[in-house]
């Protein structure tokens, strides 16, 4: 079997690694580098503690499996934990109710008292109502990550081929046979459009259009610190930020270090096309939840800000299976800000559902043909 995965972000090269290793000749094209634009503004994130039960879930619990055993020393694989917080009396009950459903679904959560959270974060607010720590969440380097996949699906076979832009698809006997490219055209039988945030309109080139925007996000990151902040820690509206279809600023605390001795903080979404240019006012928005919970934080200088671009659709999960209007056309797509997290459950889902295996999750919830998804039509 030939296949082209079209997208060299880190979705994209979880699944050519695990085609290739299921014997499949694989191509990687990408008009960019590897790894260059979404995955490379990210924060690396590996969580189950923002996910509530349901197909996310499942598919981040396969991914958190998969993880360890996959990150090189480049990846800088940190399984740190996530602290949720609440800070009002309503936050508080929202997030015990949600951490309590978790459980149910088989999520280590565990409630902190207030002795237990200054223990945990001793430079953290005191003015918390509940605190719920997630032992399993871990923190990867993203670049360095995707190079660790990258590097595997390499030694399995696949070839990258960067510099090369996806302009349409060449059919025959109602299926894609190939896809023409700026460097010329890609014969394989399957076609993986793994284009992230540009997903929605490679689809369209394709013949076959699914719902995935652009939602853009920005991070702050201050100047290197002695030890400061010890998990991942962020406020429990990060939740409803997630799931939000607002189209204006949705902003919330998020606060972690890095190896590095950084701290970044986010975090904000915004439905804005592709439009790159930072805002000021998105800046000074995330500063200010997050000194919410570090007011220490408060003359610490900020070294650089960065933002990106994550594939939205409109119900949150991701698009991964089958396109049956364009036989031969498959998508993995729409993991929003989870992409790093979610790549390695969607790199096995995907070469199970492309190989007839039976996958370890229920794939049907991520299908294309799904209102959200507009891959009815």
């Amino acid at each position: 079997m030939r296949a082209v995965v079209m997208g060299a972000g880190i979705i994209g090269i979880a699944c050519a690694r695990e085609l290739a290793l299921a014997g499949a000749d694989v191509t990687i094209v990408d008009r960019g580098g590897a790894a260059a634009a979404t995955t490379a503004h990210g924060e690396g994130n590996i969580l189950l503690s923002d996910k509530g039960p349901g197909p996310e879930l499942r598919l981040a619990q396969l991914s958190r499996r998969l993880w360890p055993a996959l990150a090189d020393e480049a990846a800088e694989w940190e399984p740190k934990g996530g602290i949720v917080v609440a800070t009002t009396d309503a936050g508080a009950r929202g997030l015990l109710a949600f951490a309590a459903a978790q459980r149910d679904a088989g999520v280590r959560a565990e409630e902190l008292d207030a002795t237990a959270l200054a223990a945990a974060e001793p430079h953290l607010t005191r003015d918390v109502t509940a605190a719920v720590h997630y032992p399993e969440d871990a923190q990867v380097q993203p670049i360095g990550a995707a190079t660790a996949l990258l590097t595997a699906a390499q030694r399995a076979g696949a070839v990258v081929r960067t510099g090369c832009e996806v302009r349409g698809a060449v059919t025959g006997k109602g299926r894609i046979t190939a896809i023409r490219t700026s460097a010329g055209t890609l014969e394989a039988d399957v076609f993986v459009n793994a284009a992230g945030p540009w997903a929605g309109e490679l689809s369209r080139r394709l013949g076959a259009p699914v719902g995935v925007r652009p939602r853009r996000g920005e991070i702050l990151v201050t100047a290197p610190l002695p030890p400061t902040v010890f998990h991942k820690v962020y406020d429990a509206d990060y939740v409803g930020a997630i799931g939000s279809d607002a189209e204006e600023l949705q902003a919330s605390a998020v606060v972690e270090s890095t190896r590095a001795g950084t701290i970044l903080l986010g975090s904000s979404r915004r439905l804005v096309g592709f439009d790159d240019r930072l805002r000021t006012e998105v800046l000074s928005a995330i500063a200010a939840r997050a000194l919410r919970l570090f007011p220490g934080l408060a003359g610490v200088p900020v070294m650089r800000a960065y933002g990106g671009f994550r594939p939205f659709v409109a119900d949150h999960l991701p698009v991964i299976g089958a396109d049956h209007r364009r036989p031969g056309l498959w998508h993995a797509t729409g993991h929003e800000g989870a992409g790093i997290g979610l790549s390695t459950g969607t790199g096995r889902l995907l070469a199970d559902l492309v190989t007839g295996r039976t996958p370890e999750i229920d794939a049907r919830p991520f299908r294309v043909d799904r209102p959200a998804v507009g891959g009815d039509r």
